[in-house]
């Protein structure tokens, strides 16, 4: 079973921004190459700035906020204009702030007792993190087994190379990578570029 909010876009990007004054153009070029749903990882100080930018500016874009470790960073998200939330790992207590804030959510988990304690939360797709170096498409295959129920976006060590492997799993519902718009693509402003790798994903895809 996959939630359409996440099965309806295949990849999404995982960004990281340094600087908020290209977090405009970056959304219009993401858009443009048919990908509307882009994850801005807090882990710079332009992220917050970025989301809210991008929220007010590029209303065809859906951005969320990725690296939501707790209820703070959760609740700053929100007030920026983040359409979703993604976490890294899962606690009771941040499990609690993403459900909390009322938008769709990914909590991460990367073994069988996190995914279990996500399913008792009520979660039905989660994030499988680090993806590739947790075990991979080994993992989900066994995963699937015991509970089909959960489904999973994979991210880390996701890239152009093996995003298929893992979308071909029925428990998966999307990946996240970074490859589409890489932070150094980012800095030169080489939009071009990222609408290029961009479109090959989405035409793979259709």
């Amino acid at each position: 079973m996959t939630d359409k909010f996440w099965s309806d876009q295949p990849v999404i990007p995982v960004v990281v921004i340094n600087d908020a004054k290209r977090a405009v153009d970056l959304a219009r070029t993401l858009v443009a190459s048919g990908t509307k749903k882009i994850e801005i990882t807090l882990r710079t100080p332009a992220a917050l700035d970025a989301i809210s930018r991008i929220s007010a500016e590029v209303p065809d874009a859906l951005v969320g906020a990725g690296t939501v470790v707790d209820l703070q960073t959760a609740t700053r998200a929100v007030e920026a204009g983040a359409k979703f939330l993604v976490s890294p790992g899962s606690t009771n207590n941040l499990i609690s702030a993403l459900s909390g804030s009322g938008l769709p959510f990914l909590s991460g988990c990367s073994t069988l007792s996190e995914a279990l304690e996500l399913l008792e939360n009520g979660v039905s797709t989660a994030k499988f993190f680090p993806a590739v170096e947790s075990g991979g498409i080994a993992w989900l295959k066994a995963v699937s087994t015991v509970i089909p129920q959960l489904s999973f976006c994979p991210t880390g060590g996701i890239g152009l190379a093996n995003y298929k492997d893992f979308l071909a799993l029925p428990n998966v519902a999307c990946v996240g990578g970074s490859w589409i718009a890489p932070a150094k693509l980012i800095d030169e402003g080489n939009w071009e570029e990222i609408q290029k790798l961009a479109s090959q994903v989405n035409m793979e895809n259709k």
